[in-house]
């Protein structure tokens, strides 16, 4: 049997080991360069986005035809839906998450969750006009995605959107253009 001062040593180690572990788990920082958008409302952000590109990681390696469903929920968080063809698997695979504001800031930068208690921030940076085409990353320059409302993009398009996230420090030689054929019914099924 322990002595009772090193069983509140051990039980203060852990707690303190714990409580690191979960501050890793939270990656909520913010890339140098990258301003989320001011003002924004989730509405800007609900429906189906394309993922044309990404700056891949193992979770989303080998997917293709890959879709983000936004659904904003009372409160204001913002229910994810997170979809990919495998094709070494040859299914489909899917995430449901939760985007949630991030210490109060609007949603354009929020955390993002796909399981407890793992989150990332979730930053909106750059959405064009007309609400079409949206350059989204996450806590580093190592996390970035190039969505559409559609699964091809004009090359005048991606030049500008190209351009923006260069601006914004991104290394743009690092992304993945992601296959949609399968969400266009052009190709393979």
């Amino acid at each position: 049997m322990l002595p009772r001062a090193m069983k509140w040593r051990t039980i203060a180690l852990l707690g303190a080991a714990g409580y690191g572990a979960y501050r890793t788990a939270q990656r909520l920082g913010t890339p140098e360069g990258v301003v989320p958008l001011q003002p924004f409302t989730p509405a800007r952000l609900a429906g189906r986005w394309y993922e044309l590109a990404r700056i891949d990681h193992a979770w989303q390696q080998g997917l293709v035809a890959t879709t983000f469903d936004y659904v904003p929920e009372p409160g204001g968080a913002v229910r994810v839906l997170q979809r990919g063809y495998s094709q070494g698997a040859r299914r489909w695979r899917q995430a449901r998450g939760s985007l949630r504001p991030l210490h109060g800031a609007p949603l354009a930068h929020g955390q993002l969750s796909f399981l407890w208690p793992l989150r990332t921030s979730h930053i909106v940076f750059a959405l064009d006009d007309d609400g079409q085409h949206a350059l989204v990353c996450g806590p580093t320059h190592n996390d970035l995605w190039v969505l559409s409302r559609t699964p091809g993009v004009k090359a005048a398009t991606r030049a500008a959107l190209l351009q923006q996230a260069r601006d914004a420090g991104f290394d743009t030689q690092r992304l993945h253009w992601v296959d949609q054929r399968r969400n266009t019914g052009a190709g393979w099924r």
